[in-house]
């Protein structure tokens, strides 16, 4: 089950704590509050939270002294500072000292709300454990697991076992819903600095215009809207460990900018001349082809080889001959636990209708299946008729995909949705009609494209952050 997540609010202004929680409602998260920064330690000590909010100047111990005893207690917890006076060196000095943000006040709770959300996942992606072993791998209790015994695994289980204890980068490589977070977070759990944060950026979720100083940090003043200095990713991670998903996302010139850090092991922030060393391990993932992108000059080839030092490849589902069974009984079981259902168990009939599918979104697919048959078990079982069903579930979509190429298509939906609606069945044909298509012309633009947005968004004549956020709306990637 989904609990809310907890938040410690340490502020010796009462009025922040009622402000952040006015900011909240509706929203999963549950709030504890005191008023200094002792009692705030006393709290950490004694429960669990998922992140901490604390005044940088709070009666007794004051924020950097906070996020030093909890430091000492190995108390890893993401801490929010927040100021309501400041400058720059102390904007930089906090995030350095290991804060995971600087808030300034007064406050704004979407702020607030974005930086905790990065906080709790960041943690989640620390704490839960990812278990190697197959055949202990068990569902429930955080757990999550890289399951299958098939030969193609097993290389995994070996690479993850020479790469992990080393400081060197990893690239992983492989189709959408291989599972190539989970490897990111094996790599991280399992090597030296897994008592250091690991710091994540989804390249593919924040704008481009934006991406530059998210990685790299600003100076006050370089651009509109800069008005402090702000700590980027890469100082944020030093000596620890930064994954960076979906790198192939990256445009040409932020490209040359991590090539010369790579090289370097320093940057400048944006706007800035001073040239800041650092210590980050990097771990990248992709499921771009990046050959061929080097080939359509979409990617760096020095690059590509800088990366390409170490590296791991995720087989596709098609490839893992025998680890169906083991995939779908650990997903049973988690589906259950979290759905707060009664156990269930699949048929013969139901793991061979499973090995017979071709899965084309990999393990994240068959997660997906086997959740929506767990909802859908007739009695305490889920065989062939089940996973059958919840395999062929047609819909206006996937009719018209089948037969893209054909005008009758479009033709034929439009007039069923019409006849629903004059059925009383349908109330806005208008929106369901694009929901219907927008996803298939997303879907082959970005295959013709070879996934470039940059040029899909043109071709389109979208923005690129309107384009990325139809793509997430739809679920695609």
């Amino acid at each position: 089950m989904v609990h809310p997540f907890r938040v410690l609010i340490a502020d010796h202004d009462p009025t922040t704590a009622e402000l952040i929680r006015g900011g909240f409602r509706n929203r999963d998260f549950h709030f504890a509050a005191t008023n200094g920064g002792d009692e705030a330690l006393d709290a950490a000590l004694n429960e669990k939270f998922d992140a901490i909010i604390c005044e940088l100047r709070l009666p007794g111990l004051g924020g950097f002294a906070l996020m030093g005893k909890l430091r000492n207690h190995q108390i890893r917890t993401p801490v929010l500072i927040t100021a309501e006076s400041y400058d720059s060196h102390t904007a930089i000095e906090v995030v350095k000292a290991g804060a995971f943000d600087f808030l300034a006040k007064p406050l704004d709770c979407d702020e607030i709300f974005r930086s905790l959300t990065e906080a709790v996942n960041c943690l989640r992606k620390m704490d839960d454990p990812v278990e190697i072993d197959p055949l202990n791998a068990g569902a429930g209790n955080g757990i999550d697991a890289l399951v299958g015994n098939s030969r193609a695994m097993l290389s995994v289980y070996k690479k993850l076992g020479r790469l992990s204890p080393t400081p060197v980068g990893v690239l992983i490589r492989g189709e959408t819903g291989t599972g190539k977070e989970l490897v990111a977070r094996a790599l991280y759990q399992f090597g030296h600095r897994a008592h250091k944060p690991l710091i994540t950026v989804d390249c593919t979720a924040i704008p481009e215009n934006l991406l530059e100083s998210e990685l790299f940090g600003h100076e006050k003043g370089s651009f509109t809207g800069a008005n402090r200095t702000r700590i980027g990713k890469f100082e944020q991670a030093n000596n620890a460990t930064l994954f960076l998903d979906e790198i192939g996302d990256l445009d040409l010139p932020l490209q040359a900018k991590l090539l010369r850090f790579l090289q370097e092991k320093r940057f400048q922030r944006v706007g800035g001349s001073d040239e800041i060393p650092v210590d980050v391990r990097i771990i990248a993932a992709t499921h771009r082809p990046l050959e061929q992108m080097i080939a359509d000059g979409q990617f760096r080839e020095d690059l590509f080889y800088r990366l390409n030092i170490a590296m791991i490849e995720l087989p596709p589902l098609r490839y893992r001959d025998g680890d169906i069974p083991l995939l779908a009984s650990f997903f049973v079981n988690r589906a259950s636990e979290e759905l707060g259902l009664p156990p269930v168990s699949i048929t013969a009939d139901g793991i061979e209708a499973l090995e017979s599918a071709p899965w084309p979104g990999n393990v994240r697919q068959l997660q997906n299946v086997i959740r929506k048959c767990v909802l859908g078990a007739r009695g305490f079982s889920i065989d062939r008729a089940v996973v059958k069903e919840m395999l062929d579930e047609k819909n206006p979509f996937q009719v018209i995909s089948a037969e893209r190429n054909s005008q009758d298509a479009v033709r034929n939906l439009c007039v069923q949705l019409l006849q629903k609606a004059e059925a009383g069945e349908e109330k806005n044909v208008y929106q369901s009609l694009i929901e219907t298509v927008e996803p298939i012309l997303f879907e082959e633009v970005l295959r013709i494209t070879g996934n470039n947005l940059s040029r899909a968004s043109r071709w389109l004549g979208l923005s690129r952050l309107t384009l990325r956020e139809k793509l997430k709306a739809h679920g695609m990637r």
